[in-house]
């Protein structure tokens, strides 16, 4: 039986911890990682804040104008007053730092490994490794199902820090509330009835959380935390590191850097899916994560997508004899497969070339 050790690759965590260079599979090709290539550049605006407060509780105009400048200009932006106490969001980034700290076989009980060497999403560990020349990213992750409820398997859920379910828990109900106001006033910038995004959303839409964990690196000049893509999802709710940056946008062919700031601020980004239902009008941006020479960086993502078996095309009502449909029609499933697909191979960051009509 050919050996296939390569698809169960170990924890970067301890990796990291026992290495004073990078294995090979996590080295970028010579002509990706020179000349300061990931360094970035440094952002030529601030990012754009959304008080989602004005936003949403009295359609204030000049909120709308930054919102819809924001998805136009990057496609993602800050959020400010959406009512996640300082509190909650500590208790999020302290509990995630916790469980990573743990010693590696009390992780394992959250494996994504089935009898240790079968692959899937949930739980924790690594991505799936589909080639023997992917190039690997410099992190480890605990992917979990937030929604439907029901459908959460919390045999994948830490049980320890204690606090972590709880947590997770207050967590989600806060950013399911944030995802429908944005969602909502995105439907007001383009015109739609109010709750038209919102009702794309089914019992059976999918949530699902991924708590990032990117410990230091030797060569930070040569291998990346997570490798350049563009979510899935319609929406991503981003809990970034205070302390240390990392993340990064593209934009016009230059990769610029997202600055940690003092608290921990929620980064929200619009997905490949958003990209389809608005016809292209705006678009899901690609980023990536740099590593750090000296420090641990750690990340929460919300992602919301719809129900697997929901058909991702453009909204009819942003359709016009002069603005015809620009993507296909695919149901979820099959777009994400083919999304997982497109990134894992490292084919570059433009997989809506493939759903173009």
């Amino acid at each position: 039986m050919a050996d296939e050790s390569w698809r169960l690759p170990n924890s970067v965590q301890q990796l990291a911890a026992t290495v004073q260079e990078p294995p090979s599979r996590y080295l970028l090709r010579e002509h990706e990682g020179l000349d300061g290539h990931l360094a970035g550049a440094e952002l030529p605006e601030q990012i754009p804040t959304i008080d989602l407060g004005l936003l949403s509780a009295s359609n204030d105009a000049e909120e709308a104008t930054k919102l819809r400048s924001a998805l136009q200009s990057w496609g993602f932006f800050k959020v400010s007053n959406h009512g996640m106490e300082t509190s909650m969001l500590d208790s999020v980034m302290t509990a995630t730092r916790e469980f990573f700290h743990l010693p590696l076989e009390e992780k394992k009980k959250c494996s994504n490994l089935i009898d240790g060497k079968h692959f899937q999403v949930e739980g924790y560990g690594n991505d799936q490794v589909k080639t023997q020349d992917q190039i690997l990213d410099w992190s480890d992750r605990l992917h979990l199902r937030i929604e439907p409820e029901g459908g959460r398997n919390l045999a994948h859920w830490p049980t320890h820090p204690k606090s972590f379910r709880d947590d997770l828990h207050k967590y989600a109900l806060k950013c399911k509330r944030i995802k429908g106001d944005i969602l909502r006033a995105i439907a007001k910038l383009l015109e739609l009835d109010e709750d038209s995004l919102v009702n794309q959303f089914n019992s059976n839409a999918r949530t699902y959380s991924r708590f990032n964990y990117f410990p230091p690196c030797p060569r930070p000049d040569l291998v990346l935390g997570v490798k350049p893509h563009a979510d899935f999802s319609v929406l991503t709710v981003l809990l970034m590191d205070k302390d240390v940056a990392g993340l990064q946008y593209l934009r016009d062919g230059t990769w610029y850097n997202v600055p940690a700031v003092c608290n921990h601020t929620l980064l929200i980004n619009i997905g490949f899916a958003m990209e389809i239902m608005t016809n292209g009008i705006f678009t899901g941006p690609v980023h990536r994560v740099v590593t750090n020479a000296d420090k641990e960086r750690i990340s929460v993502a919300m992602f919301y997508g719809v129900d697997p078996d929901h058909e991702i095309g453009p909204i009819a009502h942003l359709l016009r004899d002069e603005q015809p449909a620009r993507y296909r029609k695919m149901k979820a499933k099959d777009l994400l497969v083919a999304q997982l697909d497109h990134f894992s191979q490292d084919r570059g960051a433009q997989i809506a070339d493939g759903m173009n009509l």
